[in-house]
């Protein structure tokens, strides 16, 4: 054991060293006034003006204070979404794959431009450009198009851009297109200039978003959530994960995956450890046994490193919704981006319950999303006192607690104690599997408020930023009365 601490330590070390430095915004339009720079940059009073969409939404700031600027890409995501020569077809990692039961229909790509792209003359600013909150890709954007894929096309050659990707949205329920940018104009210059077309509808940057594991004993879980190991069931419950590979040939996941989709076909595989630890956590069998044993999982692969971006959340998310599950798992953490708040609002319209990690970036980090939205369970870790992970974030978004420290989970390499919001959020995927197995006809709604109502309280009086609504007590919820 004291090998592994000083393995883990290691790990976590490496972690926190592998955080991108944040840059200004930057701009190279001889046509910007002082001002439009300035709200590029916001690193003036002018800036306060710039942007009624930033501020508080995005960590508690509140309107007009500086936001985090674009941030440099990490040489692994320029690696896995590498820029396609001009002329060239680009691969498309959006367009996934599905096997097992999984089903999904692969668009045919988007035509590449014929030559080097050339850029109009005369772009108007149709607002102001945006200073960008998180780390995002520097030379793509996503925009919602209201138009087939002429359309997208047309667009592209209006505002010198490159098709990379492009196909219909269940969630959205519009054509969601990649563009990519490559005579460095920076991103919130691009989409301010997209903000003049009609036929746009919405123009978001193409975030990175990261998986939320804080370190690599029996499972405590099941006493402290109140749930009978002996009589857990999530017996036919269909779970959507959206995370990494996984390990099907761990003996913990012996028929448990339903179905299988790859929203990066394109990239390798390499890492598995994380996505099989959190569906062993919801529905393992044999000794690592789940929280809910008989639930089928349908499993995305959208991560890679540890590291996904929006175009590949959205693509699956859509095929999760396709297999209409009743539950979907987001054990990661990003900045605040409309277009996957959109999808999570369908998504919970629909009737699903979406459970985020809170994130592990220490109490001062931002909110993190999709954990933040409305109508997702934000899940923060508990250890086996009931105590709050150091590392956790915090804020009024958290919804409630879960034991998620030092826990032994499946692995990629048969078994591994882990610790971070994404396994903790994995327990409470997996007890709300148990409530709908009992009550198949229990609503989202109703599952949320009775997790609220019956939550053992931790910490300060009633609801607060650390612990939300408190520890789960899934006995508790089940036998609450709608």
């Amino acid at each position: 054991m004291a090998a592994k601490a000083v393995i883990l330590h290691a790990a976590l070390l490496a972690a926190a060293a592998f955080v991108a430095a944040p840059a200004s915004a930057q701009t190279n339009d001889p046509n910007l006034t002082q001002k439009q720079l300035d709200c590029l940059d916001r690193t003036t009073a002018a800036g306060g003006g710039c942007d009624k969409e930033g501020g508080a939404r995005n960590g508690g700031a509140t309107p007009g204070t500086a936001m985090v600027g674009a941030v440099v890409l990490p040489a692994l995501i320029v690696d896995l979404f590498p820029t396609p020569p001009a002329g060239t077809a680009p691969q498309t990692p959006a367009n996934g794959t599905s096997s097992s039961n999984g089903s999904s229909t692969t668009p045919p790509p988007a035509p590449a431009p014929s030559g080097p792209v050339t850029v109009p003359q005369g772009l108007n600013l149709a607002e102001p450009p945006r200073a960008i909150a998180g780390e995002f890709v520097p030379d793509e954007v996503l925009v919602t198009v209201a138009g087939d894929a002429g359309v997208v096309q047309q667009i592209a050659n209006s505002f010198g851009l490159q098709v990379r990707s492009q196909r219909q949205s269940l969630l959205l329920g519009t054509t969601l297109a990649r563009f990519g940018i490559t005579d460095g104009r920076p991103v919130g210059v691009v989409l301010a200039q997209l903000a003049a077309d009609g036929r746009t509808q919405r123009r978001e940057p193409n975030h990175i978003y990261s998986l939320q594991q804080a370190a690599g004993i029996v499972n405590y879980a099941f006493e402290r959530i109140a749930l009978d190991a002996s009589q857990a069931s999530g017996e036919n419950v269909r779970v959507a994960v959206i995370d990494t590979g996984i390990d099907d040939s761990n003996p913990a996941l012996a028929g448990v995956i339903a179905g299988q989709y790859d929203a990066m076909p394109n990239v390798p595989i390499e890492k598995r450890d994380h996505g099989t630890s959190v569906d062993g956590l919801i529905a393992g069998v044999g000794p690592l046994e789940g929280m809910a044993p008989g639930a089928k999982i349908y499993h995305a692969r959208a991560f890679e490193g540890g590291k996904s971006t929006m175009d590949v959340i959205l693509s699956a998310l859509d095929w999760a919704a396709e297999q209409n599950v009743r539950i979907i798992n987001m054990s990661f953490v990003g900045p605040k981006n409309d277009l996957l708040g959109i999808a999570c609002q369908n998504a919970r319209g629909l009737g699903m319950v979406l459970v985020a990690a809170a994130g592990n970036n220490g109490p001062k980090a931002p909110y993190g999303y999709p954990a933040a939205f409305d109508g997702v369970i934000a899940v923060t870790a508990t250890d086996a006192t009931d105590g709050l992970m150091p590392q956790a974030n915090r804020g009024a978004y958290v919804f409630i607690s879960a034991p998620g420290v030092e826990m032994v989970a499946p692995s990629g390499a048969g078994s591994d104690v882990v610790t971070g919001t994404s396994f903790a959020a994995a327990i409470v995927s997996g007890a709300i599997a148990n409530l709908i197995h009992a009550a198949p006809d229990r609503s989202a709604d109703d599952i949320e408020k009775a997790l609220a109502a019956t939550a053992k309280d931790l910490g300060p009086k009633g609801r607060d930023n650390d612990f939300g609504y408190g520890l789960l007590d899934i006995k508790a919820a089940g036998a609450a009365k709608e």
